[in-house]
């Protein structure tokens, strides 16, 4: 994971319950062995709950030690109300975990036996009754190493969410005008409690002009030719005006986060910006994002705060990104059909596309990326026949090949929350196109566009985590009470809405 410090460190702690009528000694032996199973950062508390006083201690031995997220393990079949009151009184995320039993020799279904699978059930139940948040794994119980392995699980998961209640996002400028799609309305941020700031364009313009002759510009603008190298610094009279860009936002969050800990951003960055600012800002976007500060284009809200889910989650940079076009089928047939591990349709293949805020460093070096000028924007904003002039500034070239999870967490027209998360990769396939843009594939594609996209009314961006992370984003989301979380049914598995006849 990248040394950030726009995403929370998780310090995870281990609390062992025990039941008055069980042997207390075995969730003792039972969590040392998952502490051993688990290695030295995590903090093993050694007070064990058998009641709402042993509570109180545990709870305040942990928060002493530092840790902001946390298990509570049933070694055997737990206190109902102390076990659950964990939850309460701790602040932060906490996942629930019971012990498998080891054993049937020499009595260890007699005097060695938990009921730990009993157990979870009542606690379910309890924190059913007090309404609290708990992450359970999908099958929560399991031997000292598998519930290791499950903490670790949660670790990428507690980090996400220790940051979206610590998260300011701040936007300049409504939406491009008739980009609907980018609407955002404030409740659906305040129900997950993650807070906004508002600001014009012009507040925007106004401290960049403020930061020229900043003293810092020259050494960014080293660090940009570096990431660039020759072949992708093709406007280095531009880089200037970029870095005093970059350090204008960073400056701006860190006098804006107020008594938020995390800032992410969402511009409008068309079509006055460029005109007005001399450049687009496509680049400064792709650094941020390298940085852990997602910079979602368009004023996308929505689409900020899942590039911060994403972010939190792998730890590494994220994208956002047009569910942009159809794949030529010369294209597929040339460079896609028969080449791949998975046999993908036509159907399920996409190309996703933006002008260039994707991280140089999930760009493929051999089709030598860099900065470039805004075709559509050229067009629509420079005189016909023209030189590039104010249109430049993006990074461009092919996303790199590999595997990714596109997802999104948005409100609907009725402000409430959903989201669908798909796994896929970016194919080894050139796009023979323009911006940041990668040719995608993600099997039953044109089954979920249809049935999830399409039907549930989701806007053109998607963000875009480089690896496998469904598991994570759906826990996180379920965490947050999304009672719609969409994803790509396989072959056979009917959507609500689709037509069984066609």
């Amino acid at each position: 994971m990248e040394n950030w410090t726009n995403i929370p460190n998780v310090k995870l702690g281990i609390i062992a319950v025990s039941r008055d009528c069980f042997i207390i000694s075995l969730s003792e032996t039972r969590r040392a062995a998952i502490a051993k199973a688990y290695g030295s950062d995590l903090y093993e508390c050694k007070v064990t709950v058998e009641n709402e006083l042993d509570m109180l201690k545990a709870v305040e031995d942990v928060k002493k030690a530092g840790c902001n997220a946390l298990c509570v393990f049933l070694g055997n079949f737990g206190p109902e109300t102390p076990e659950t009151l964990i939850a309460k009184n701790f602040d932060g995320p906490v996942m629930y975990a019971a012990a498998a039993e080891s054993s049937y020799k020499n009595g260890g279904l007699i005097d060695g036996r938990g009921d730990a699978y009993c157990g979870v059930l009542n606690c379910s139940y309890n924190l059913g009754l007090r309404k609290l948040k708990a992450v359970l794994p999908e099958y929560p119980v399991g031997t000292a190493e598998e519930v290791a392995a499950m903490m670790k699980d949660f670790v990428p998961v507690a980090r996400a969410l220790i940051g979206l209640s610590r998260l300011k996002i701040i936007t300049f400028g409504p939406r491009p005008q008739d980009f609907f799609a980018c609407n955002a309305p404030i409740k659906g941020l305040y129900d997950i409690g993650v807070e906004i700031e508002e600001n014009s364009e012009l507040d925007l313009l106004v401290s960049y002009k403020a930061h020229a002759g900043d003293s810092r510009i020259d050494s960014v603008v080293k660090d940009m030719a570096a990431e660039l190298g020759a072949d992708g610094n093709n406007y280095p009279d531009f880089l200037p005006r970029m870095a005093q860009f970059e350090l204008t936002l960073l400056d701006w969050a860190e006098k804006h986060k107020g008594a938020r800990d995390y800032v992410v951003f969402a511009d409008k960055c068309w079509p006055a910006f460029p005109e007005a600012f001399g450049f687009e800002p496509c680049y400064v976007n792709s650094r941020l994002a390298n940085k852990g500060i997602p910079v979602a284009c368009e004023v996308d809200i929505f689409g900020a705060l899942s590039e911060y889910i994403g972010t939190c989650v792998t730890g590494a940079p994220v994208t956002l990104l047009d569910i942009n076009n159809t794949v030529p089928q010369d294209l597929y047939d040339d460079e896609i059909k028969g080449k791949t591990k998975y046999p993908y349709k036509l159907t399920d293949t996409f190309m996703g596309f933006h002008c260039g805020n994707t991280p140089f460093c999930r760009l493929n070096k051999a089709c030598k990326p860099g900065i470039k000028y805004q075709l559509i924007q050229h067009r629509l904003l420079e005189p016909k026949g023209s030189e590039p002039d104010f249109t430049r500034g993006t990074l461009e070239g092919d996303i790199a090949a590999g595997d990714i999870t596109f997802f999104r967490l948005q409100t609907r027209p009725d402000t409430k929350l959903q989201a669908y998360v798909a796994e896929g990769e970016v194919l080894d396939a050139k796009t023979h196109s323009f911006g940041g843009i990668g040719v995608f594939g993600i099997p039953e594609m044109g089954r979920f566009y249809r049935h999830v996209l399409v039907a549930k009314q989701y806007p053109h961006h998607g963000a875009v985590a480089f690896g496998h992370v469904g598991k994570a984003l759906w826990t996180v989301f379920q965490y947050l009470g999304i009672e719609d979380i969409a994803y790509n049914q396989p072959a056979g598995a009917l959507y609500a809405t689709e037509n069984p006849f066609a």
